[in-house]
């Protein structure tokens, strides 16, 4: 699989199927750990809600550098650089042993503080520790699992995770229970068993995911002092990391944002708006998968400088994921009720949840477009965007918009949903014009570089390029070593950027940066020193 030639329709099948299958095994993970908790006690199922918020802040940290990984890895690869893939890999295995470290300290200091702060006392809290210390002692395999999928990712490899994805959840609907309740010499470990089995099944994961990268290319450079720290790289990674995390953990921000304004309205409005956005989640589960092709394409191909294949996979992905939502919004409004009523009896609720969900279908869309363009940014190394964005959907729209609608027009709950729905499709649409401007503005700044330093150019070194093109589209069309399917292409878009960068670095002084093919720099060297020997620079 081709990242930067192959079709870009059939790529993104081949990338975002897999990786959707895989997330709504995921989603069901989640449901069998919630369903296990509460045949533990009410208790024990209140004190895995209460430990989401802690064990989301871990997920959403490993989430945000897997995804940075992702995009230096996927770059490089696209500027045919290997080795720097090589190293970016193994350094964001070292920089998440590090960060798992600093969060399991942190994490073991901080929550018996944090679950007293939200009223968690005598067995409650105890049953909250029991959970999360299990949990917060398994960060490093969580943050490791997530950077070897980053890895497999920046190849195209979605397959994979799916398939351990799908494993776990098999495992775990067989784990929760053993290790819950006991038996086969085991002792009965409640809700520790229900964490346990969390991280057995995040561990025996990570040992697949290893196995498989030791198949690709990015294992090739392995050596134990591969992963000493390199401030460079250490530096980029969080760079490209840290705003994604930070992306991700706002959205529980702005979900306490959301439920404080419904609270002040009725406690059925909470709980219809946690109903409605389990079911709205599910309906958006296949874009999960686009987000994850639109992230490595775009990467790999912004390393290859190949824009105009980035904007086909940005406008071709909208264009996939619209068409879902549209599909999926028709489905979410003709069975609203019935699918609220499939999680509660409470006539109230299902009122409130069905009204939510009304507008929530015309709302779908803008989550696609949001979503696939800073997605598409993170790629193009533009990773900043995702924090003001998301300072300004989940804190200051809601805050002002909410307010106004809600308490000034007096809509109550309707006003609440409406302000969703207007919050989310401004930051979508704001998102898509930004999201155009910076693609226009990178293909313009390298089109205006090239011809500005063309100008540098000695005449002479001109008509070596014309003639090198010239032997050179014949010698590979017609003689290419392996068999395969001629590099024509490949090698000639190569010329304009080595040529560009004359006098200031010399094409023959650095090949693996100017040229993607080796035969291609020993010909224009070849040529260009036999035909005009004072045309190179020394």
């Amino acid at each position: 699989m081709d990242l930067v030639a192959d079709p870009i329709p059939r790529l993104i099948r081949k990338i975002a199927f897999p990786a959707s299958v895989g997330f709504f095994f995921n989603t069901m993970y989640n449901v069998v750990d919630t369903y296990f908790a509460g045949l533990i006690s009410t208790e024990g199922l209140a004190a895995l809600s209460l430990s989401f918020p802690i064990f989301f802040v871990l997920i959403a940290v490993g989430t945000g550098v897997s995804q940075g990984a992702t995009a230096l890895i996927s770059n490089a690869l696209g500027e045919d650089d290997s080795d720097e893939a090589c190293r970016y890999f193994f350094q964001s295995v070292s920089f998440g042993v590090f960060l798992a470290i600093g969060l399991t300290i942190v994490g073991l200091v901080i929550t018996p503080r944090l679950f007293t702060m939200l009223s968690a006392s005598g067995t409650y809290l105890q049953l909250c520790l029991d959970y999360m210390n299990i949990i917060l002692l398994g960060t490093i395999f969580i943050l490791l699992q997530s950077i070897i999928n980053a890895a497999l990712n920046a190849q195209g490899n979605t397959t994979t995770f799916r398939n351990v994805l799908i494993v776990g959840f098999v495992m775990n609907c067989i784990l929760d229970p053993w290790l819950m309740l006991g038996g086969l010499g085991v002792p009965a470990l409640g809700i520790k068993g229900v964490a346990l089995a969390t991280i057995i099944i995040q561990f025996v994961g990570g040992i697949h995911l290893i196995m498989a990268m030791k198949k690709s290319k990015l294992w090739n450079g392995w050596h134990w002092s591969a992963l000493i720290p390199q401030k460079r790289h250490f530096i980029d990674i969080a760079k490209q990391g840290f705003p994604a995390s930070i992306n991700m953990m706002s959205v529980a921000l702005g979900i306490f944002v959301i439920t404080w304004f419904i609270s002040c309205f009725s406690t059925a409005g909470v709980a219809a708006y946690g109903i409605a956005t389990r079911v709205e989640q599910i309906i958006l589960l296949p874009t999960i998968g686009l987000n994850i092709a639109v992230l490595t394409l775009t990467s790999q191909n912004n390393g290859a400088k190949r824009w105009d294949r980035v904007r086909e996979i940005w406008i071709k992905s909208v264009t996939y994921g619209m068409a879902m939502m549209i599909a999926g919004g028709i489905i979410l409004f003709g069975l609203r009720e019935p699918l609220m009523r499939f999680f509660t009896e409470d006539r109230e609720v299902i009122t409130i949840g069905t009204d939510y969900l009304k507008i929530a279908a015309i709302t779908l869309c803008s989550y696609v477009i949001l979503f696939q363009t800073v997605f598409m940014l993170q790629g193009l190394k533009r990773p900043m965007y995702a924090i003001w964005i998301g300072i300004y959907r989940q804190i200051l729209a809601p805050c002002l918009i909410f307010y106004l609608l809600a308490f000034v027009l007096n809509w109550k709950l309707f006003g609440i949903w409406w302000g969703i729905f207007f919050v989310t499709w401004s930051a979508g649409i704001v998102t898509w014009l930004y999201g155009r401007w910076t693609l226009n503005r990178i293909a313009q700044a390298w089109r205006v570089g090239s011809v500005e330093r063309e100008a540098f150019i000695p005449p002479s070194a001109r008509t070596a390029y014309i003639i090198t093109s010239m032997s050179l589209s014949w010698s590979l069309r017609w003689h290419t070593s392996d068999g395969s399917k001629p590099k024509t292409r490949t090698a000639i878009q190569t010329f304009p950027a080595s040529m560009s960068g004359w006098p200031a670095s010399p094409p023959r002084n650095d090949s693996r940066i100017i040229f993607k093919d080796s035969r291609a720099h020993s010909m224009w060297s070849t040529t260009a020193s036999n035909y005009f020997p004072n045309s190179l620079p020394s």
